[in-house]
């Protein structure tokens, strides 16, 4: 696939910074500390989404608690020495820097908090390439919902049907559809099949190339 975008917007986590394990993890400590029971599917199921707007569903399971208390406790795991280490996904920083200096528009569309988005992008040493982040503090409705990836686009002034979104998670993945975007799914979460709905599916940003155009050339058929 070939595609001169108007503009280019990443999901963060999952995506551009490997933190999918650090979250798994960090999901499983809120509920062992409420003793409350989960499985891995349970846990799958934060991915991509708003944490609050899950906590929302699950909150009959932690009787007594509101969704920020435990928002926040999370976001205190999240944090804490023991939480696992981060890492950039393969490719995510070189391709980043090569669109930037190609000229196009570059936007992040987050479930996560404003201070861990800034945060990540500032580790990974990218921040100062996007014009547009959007985070979770930002929008009303959350992935599955366009509305961040529609609201990346408005603020980047790139139309979003000659825009392309790059996910991880199903979530995700719908999110960009929704918004009318070219979608590519980056396998670093889940497997290829989990991403079916999106344009191409790739292993890692390592696999996309940045060719004059300037264009995004994407492997898949």
């Amino acid at each position: 696939m070939l595609v001169r975008p108007a503009a280019v917007v990443f999901d963060l986590d999952g995506t551009l910074i490997d933190t999918e394990p650090r979250s798994r993890v960090v999901w499983a400590w809120l509920f062992d500390s409420h003793g409350v029971a989960h499985s891995p599917d349970l846990i799958a199921s934060f991915a991509g989404r708003r944490g609050r707007d899950v906590l929302a569903e699950l909150l009959h399971l932690f009787p007594g608690r509101t969704v920020d208390e435990l928002v926040q406790q999370a976001i205190s795991y999240r944090h804490g020495p023991d939480s696992p280490a981060v890492a950039p996904i393969p490719g995510a920083v070189e391709l980043v820097r090569r669109l930037r200096d190609a000229g196009v528009p570059l936007g992040v569309a987050t479930s996560g908090q404003r201070v861990h988005a800034e945060r990540m992008l500032e580790e990974l040493g990218v921040r100062d390439c996007f014009g547009a982040v959007v985070t979770a503090d930002d929008v009303t409705a959350g992935k599955p919902d366009p509305e961040p990836f529609l609201t990346a686009c408005a603020w980047l002034g790139a139309p979003p049907e000659r825009s392309v979104g790059f996910e991880d998670a199903p979530a995700g993945v719908d999110a960009v559809k929704a918004a009318g975007m070219t979608c590519v799914g980056v396998t670093t979460t889940l497997p290829a099949r989990a991403l079916a709905a999106a344009d191409r599916v790739v292993a890692d940003l390592s696999e996309v190339d940045v060719v004059p155009g300037p264009a995004l050339r994407v492997p898949g058929g």
